[in-house]
């Protein structure tokens, strides 16, 4: 069986095939920290959380880098103002790096509360400058890159004039972005408007700065992750993931920035999670269809009849493909709840089930694992792998009812193939096992919650989670060394 995965770039789905045997080199784009990580956001890496889980159970060998974007940028518009950190540390009064560390922990929190793994390294956008003057230096002396004004721009034009093709991933043509885009990040500074920054000047009003040799200033957004994931992974590595949000202009940016820079394209395979919905809806701040991660696992929203542990959570976004929209409502979070609960049952039955020697099963379990392994390998089909899983849950129950029998060979195998993936790949937890340390950790979120609402004089909040708690039988106690928690 062999792994076929959905190429952006060429959009079609390819058998994959790794520059080192057995190795795979895999960068996801990571957050921009300078507010709490959204659902959305939460899709995304749990989406190539799963890649990650499923190659490794494969056997390869990955290094996988998701890199964290803790420096400033400047909108379309070019403002100062409008640089989300610059915004983020007058509305908070703190420091830039204040904010990104209080929204980097955030971050961390909530995908451990959703079992992610953690990558293999993660790098900062901040801790790498050094990297990102050294590859604008080189796009300048290769003729790809200019300077004006204190700021250097990247030159589209010249890149397509040498052959190559800006807009290959999102499938633009070039003299159409030409035509349609006005000049407002460079002001009059650049050549082309569709030509990016590759450093900004800063403005005296811009807080995150840094020196280089075209003055003070800071890294524009798209070169980060190409500074990063080369050195990290190389000037050509196997797997780029990210939103699909990210395909234009991030990610065809990242292609040029390579090519120019290496003569090589530097990514094999690029791969996009696809977007998060609510009911039917888009998820969005402005309208008021929005909910964090933990509003939807506390139940302190205005969406949802219920609270729901993490582990449900998960189960419903992996009942959809990576590349589909996911589309979470009431009805949908309960129906998965169901699910997984059934599933887990099934785990604790399938402990219980004594074995029969003496009688063959109607049901194959060879080509049921078969079923199992050409969904992972058919473009990690979280969807269809659950679909058998739910299969095997119909035959254990049959196995309990006594309508079915199982060889002790049969059952042992039975036993390890379902744990890998319903935990190993799945990354699902048992409730039931992990219920008090789970509750430890959450209450403890829900703590730096209240914590963090008291700092900025959010009253109402602070009071809410106290009450609601309480009204659950667990009661918070404040006192000098902090706050502990006391189940009634």
């Amino acid at each position: 069986m062999q792994l076929k995965l959905y190429n952006s770039l060429t959009g079609e789905k390819e058998i994959f095939k790794p520059i080192l045997e057995g190795n795979v080199g895999m960068y996801v784009c990571g957050p921009t920290v300078y507010s709490n990580v959204h659902l959305g956001n939460v899709r995304t890496f749990l989406s190539f959380d799963f890649i990650y889980r499923t190659l490794m159970h494969l056997g390869y060998k990955v290094r996988y880098v998701r890199n964290i974007t803790d420096a400033g940028h400047l909108t379309d518009d070019g403002n100062v103002d409008n640089d989300r950190f610059v915004k983020q540390t007058r509305l908070e009064k703190l420091e830039p790096m204040e904010i990104v560390q209080k929204y980097t922990v955030d971050f961390h929190k909530v995908l451990e509360m959703f079992n992610l793994l953690p990558p293999n390294i993660e790098p900062t956008a901040t801790g790498h400058i050094v990297e990102q003057i050294e590859l604008t230096q080189k796009l300048i002396d290769r003729g790809f890159a200019y300077e004006s004004n204190g700021s250097v721009y990247f030159d589209v034009l010249e890149y397509n004039k040498r052959g190559l093709n800006y807009g290959e991933l999102s499938k633009r043509n070039i003299e159409e972005l030409f035509a349609n885009t006005r000049d407002l990040d460079g002001q009059g500074e650049k050549k082309n408007p569709q030509d990016f920054a590759l450093w900004k000047k800063a403005s005296p009003a811009h807080i995150m700065r840094w020196n280089s040799p075209w003055g003070e200033g800071f890294p524009g957004w798209h070169l980060e992750c190409t500074a990063m994931s080369t050195k990290y992974l190389g000037e050509k590595f196997d797997i780029h993931g990210g939103g699909m949000d990210l395909k234009f202009p991030h990610h065809e940016c990242e292609i040029a920035q390579g090519k120019a820079c290496n003569d090589i394209a530097p990514v094999n395979y690029w791969m996009h999670a696809n977007m998060l919905t609510m009911n039917s809806q888009r998820m969005s701040k402005s309208t008021g269809n929005y909910i964090l991660p933990m509003q939807l696992v506390t139940g302190e929203n205005d969406f949802f009849e219920k609270s729901f542990h993490p582990s449900i959570v998960r189960f419903c976004f992996l009942q959809a493909h990576y590349r589909s929209v996911l589309d979470i409502s009431n009805d949908a979070m309960i129906a998965s709840e169901k699910g997984f609960i059934r599933l887990m049952e099934a785990v604790k039955v399938l402990n219980n089930i004594t074995p029969d020697n003496g009688k063959q099963s109607e049901f194959n379990l060879q080509e049921w694992k078969n079923k199992c392994y050409d969904a992972l390998n058919d473009d990690f089909n979280s969807p269809i792998l659950i679909a058998h899983l739910f299969e095997a849950v119909k035959y254990i129950f049959a196995l309990n009812d006594g309508k079915e029998t199982i060889s002790s060979e049969d059952l042992e195998d039975l036993k390890s193939t379902l744990n890998a993936f319903i935990y190993d790949v799945l990354g699902l937890q048992n409730i039931e096992e992990n219920n008090n340390e789970k509750l430890d950790q959450t209450l403890k979120v829900l703590i730096e919650l209240r914590n963090q609402a008291r700092k900025s004089k959010n009253f109402d909040l602070s009071d809410q989670i106290r009450d609601k708690l309480l009204a659950e039988g667990i009661e918070l106690k404040d006192g000098r060394d902090g706050t502990t928690y006391v189940l009634n």
